[in-house]
């Protein structure tokens, strides 16, 4: 009797296994309606507070970064490299916090005109945008993923990225701060002129121009 059922046995259990691979097949490479996709969204005020900020010039960058993980005795054919490249979009903004001068910045100068004391300029790294391009995992003989490119290997790419992008504005900084100026200094002249003021305008030069950048962890998730 059981010699029997064994071919029924063996029929349900390819059914039930083709059913699974099937399935599999769908849910990775199948079309969109028959995965079940949800997207939540969730908006969080971190911070408001008033600011001062004028900008006086703004530099745009774009940085392709890839990061490799894997083991490079092994061939390939047997165990292929995770990858993972990103596109990343950069913003530096450099400009004065107005909310800083006081009345005691200003002084009137013989010809009526007034010297105004500004802060020392201020430089902020931020990035805008993140694009994936190219996510592999990887996998022994191209079936199984085994090394996952996962949220905190994206972050600690983007931190590498920031890192690097820092460092080319550094290089540029000179020029970029003597174009800021002469941008924000227009910008002040272009204003008080509306009133009928003269000005003439100092930097503060006991501080070297402040540099920071956005901590870019909370994009992992992109």
């Amino acid at each position: 009797m059981l010699s029997g059922a064994l071919p029924w046995l063996i029929l349900i259990a390819l059914a039930v296994g083709v059913s699974v691979l099937l399935t599999a097949w769908l849910l990775r490479r199948g079309p969109a309606r028959f995965r079940d996709e949800r997207v939540t969204l969730q908006l969080i005020t971190e911070r408001v507070r008033a600011v001062g900020k004028l900008v006086g010039l703004e530099v745009y960058a774009k940085e392709i970064a890839t990061a490799t993980s894997g083991l490079s005795w092994l061939p390939p054919l047997l165990l292929s490299h995770a990858r993972l490249a990103m596109i990343f979009h950069f913003e530096k903004q450099y400009y004065v916090d107005l909310a800083r001068v006081r009345l005691a910045d200003a002084a009137q100068l013989p010809d009526g005109a007034f010297l105004l004391r500004l802060p020392p300029l201020q430089g902020q790294l931020r990035l805008i945008d993140v694009t994936p391009y190219d996510v592999q995992g990887g996998k022994v003989l191209g079936l199984v993923d085994v090394i996952a490119m996962n949220a905190q290997r994206q972050a600690d790419l983007m931190r590498r990225a920031q890192q690097q992008a820092s460092e080319l504005y550094q290089s540029s900084d000179p020029r970029y701060l003597a174009e800021a100026r002469s941008s924000i200094e227009r910008h002040l002249h272009a204003l008080l002129s509306i009133v009928g003021a003269r000005a003439q305008f100092q930097w503060d030069e006991s501080q070297e121009p402040s540099d920071r950048a956005e901590p870019l962890a909370k994009a992992a998730d992109a």
